[in-house]
């Protein structure tokens, strides 16, 4: 007896294309994207190569959103590809080498105190003096700026990421002998992913908080402003103009959230491969994005054509290297550090000498005024990072250990980590100020906006870092919720938690110099701080003054760092260190 043919699900319209045509039509999307891109950059090119516009007039209709939101887009993507480069090399050399690690690690914690307003006037001096008569100098020193504000909590994480590799995989590398390159491209860089693409997300959260200060600000009677949504925002906080702000605001939130799905969203999934665990994990992320790129021609063409050959030449050049003759190396690289370590204190000394002519100029009221400063700020500071840490830790390992959460709560944290609160803050001032709080609360808060999120998304990098062996472990024993975080969560995120402390501690002094003085409707808001000085001398050109609170806020930072958060990495790096 015949039987009945079987129902066929009915055919879509891709399902009768050619399977050349099907891959054609899915790869339109991404020539697309390629296309736009070059007309951004052609574009770039052509408004930066133009004649120098130090006060360009913002607009603040809804129909300049678009090219102001692309001229932001631009200069936080350059400065987080030199911040990357940056992050690699310096962290790199102080893991690997002791000397250099008591150098740079101080030094890093020196300059992660100091705040963007204190690096804008030698940086834009120095810009607009190598480029006078071209906008390039005034973008490149706005670039620089956000690196300033970027970089620091990268750098960090890399560094404790390499310090805190189990033994056993540095010795399966020296026992292949692997050269310093494959080392770093199938070792280090792999296990330091998971917590630099978090960080790299909090980056640009930092830079997006940041863009206002960095895209128009004043300069002793100088008034600079760049086109882009940061300077469209201080423009519309300046003229209280509440549906300019929403706008903006609006804008810059689309642009966070386009950024997540289209660049970090496949990153985190495609870094899922660079967990250190034994076993599989039952959840992982998931991008449609990753999945259109791997399957994609075009971007399969261009990494058989450009990226693999170029990688194995490299690999292939160092490789070689490393098979010479050591002896004739080490002694051509101990005679470049004794050179650099010459050249580098005879910097030292030279900028130590103007420091102490120009702190010399110093009245004793300006002296008193920034140690009083100091000492207001310091505790608003540490009770910033008290109420963080309160809430961050355990939402962020409630978080990492659910990826299907952490899909939905990573872009929300982003969007809420990058909004730059300075431009919502005005708002929230006046409503402050007539309920009787004021700048006294309102600094407090505007703090937590801008640095309880290095501590979250440290913590969320590290929960998601645990490996899944180790859990199941716990689970096999029945481990209760208090011995768990006490054996497993807590060790495991600690070395990630110290990251986001101490990242969190400069940025808690660096955004203190708009959260003690804000300007709004043309009337000035300010209350007792090392920030409120800063701020106030970089507007009134008072270089001596802003460089003795510059200097003053640097050596609190770096005594709390070396007093308690530098021992503590050396306990991540030993007690707590993932290894067998």
């Amino acid at each position: 007896m015949p039987q009945p043919a079987a129902k066929t699900a009915p055919l879509l319209p891709w399902d009768v294309l050619p399977s050349s045509v099907f891959a054609l039509l899915r790869d339109l999307p991404i020539v697309a994207a390629g296309l736009g891109l070059f007309y951004g950059l052609l574009t770039l090119a052509h408004y930066w190569a133009g004649p120098v516009t130090t006060q360009a007039e913002i607009q603040l209709s809804l129909g300049a959103l678009p090219k102001y939101a692309m001229f932001s887009v631009a200069r936080i993507t350059i400065a987080y590809c030199l911040s990357l480069a940056l992050t690699l090399v310096y962290a790199y050399v102080a893991a690997h080498n002791a000397i250099a690690e008591r150098i740079l690690i101080p030094l890093l914690d020196t300059l992660q105190s100091i705040p963007v307003l204190s690096f804008l006037p030698p940086v834009m001096v120095a810009m607009v003096a190598l480029f006078p008569t071209r906008q390039l100098g005034l973008e490149l020193g706005c670039i620089l700026l956000i690196v300033t504000g970027q970089v620091w909590n990268m750098t960090f994480s890399v560094y404790s990421s390499l310090k805190s590799i189990p033994r056993e995989m540095q010795e399966a590398a020296e026992t292949y002998r692997l050269s310093w390159w494959q080392t770093f491209i199938q070792l280090e860089l792999p296990y330091s992913a998971i917590g630099l693409i978090w960080n790299s997300m909090m980056s640009v959260a930092g830079a997006w908080f940041f863009l206002m200060a960095c895209e128009m600000f004043v300069l002793g009677n100088r008034d600079l402003r760049l086109p882009g949504l940061g300077s469209y925002l201080q423009t519309a906080a300046n003229a209280g103009d509440v549906r300019a702000i929403l706008s903006g605001v609006a804008v810059m939130i689309a642009v966070i959230v386009s950024m997540d799905q289209v660049i970090w969203r496949p990153i985190i999934a495609w870094s899922e491969k660079f967990k250190f665990e034994q076993v599989e994990a039952s959840q992982t992320p998931t991008s449609p994005m990753l999945d259109l790129l791997r399957r994609s021609r075009v971007v399969s063409h261009l990494l058989r054509v450009s990226l693999i050959p170029a990688r194995e030449a490299i690999t292939l050049y160092f490789a070689k290297r490393s098979a010479l003759a050591r002896h004739g190396q080490r002694h051509l690289r101990k005679w470049m550090g004794v050179g650099l370590s010459i050249a580098a204190l005879a910097g030292i000394l030279y900028a130590m000498g103007k420091m102490t002519v120009m702190l010399a100029a110093l009245s004793r009221s300006e002296v008193r005024s920034i140690f009083w400063g100091a000492g207001a700020t310091f505790l608003r500071v540490e009770l910033t990072l008290l109420l963080a840490g309160l809430w961050t830790v355990p939402v962020g390992v409630f978080v990492g250990l659910r990826p299907k959460l952490a899909a939905i709560a990573q872009p929300i944290a982003q969007v809420a980590a990058s909004v730059p609160a300075t431009a919502l803050f005005p708002i929230v001032l006046l409503v402050l100020i007539r309920a009787g709080g004021g700048l006294s609360v309102g600094s407090i808060v505007l703090l937590l906006l801008g640095t309880q999120w290095y501590i979250l998304f440290n913590v969320i990098a590290g929960a998601t870092a645990i490996p899944t062996d180790l859990k199941e472990v716990c689970d096999i024993f029945h481990l209760g919720r208090v011995e768990r975080w006490r054996r497993l969560i807590l060790p495991g995120i600690f070395p990630y938690l110290i990251t986001g402390f101490v990242t969190a501690s400069g940025g808690a002094w660096n955004a203190s110099v708009v959260a003690e003085y804000v300007r709004f409707q043309k009337r000035t808001y300010s209350i007792t701080g090392l920030g409120a000085v800063i701020s106030q001398a970089t507007e009134d050109g008072n270089f001596s003054v802003l460089l003795g609170a510059t200097v003053v806020m640097a050596m609190v930072v770096v005594t709390v760092n070396r007093l308690l958060w530098r021992p503590l990495y050396g306990l991540a790096a030993t007690r707590f260190k993932l290894e067998n």
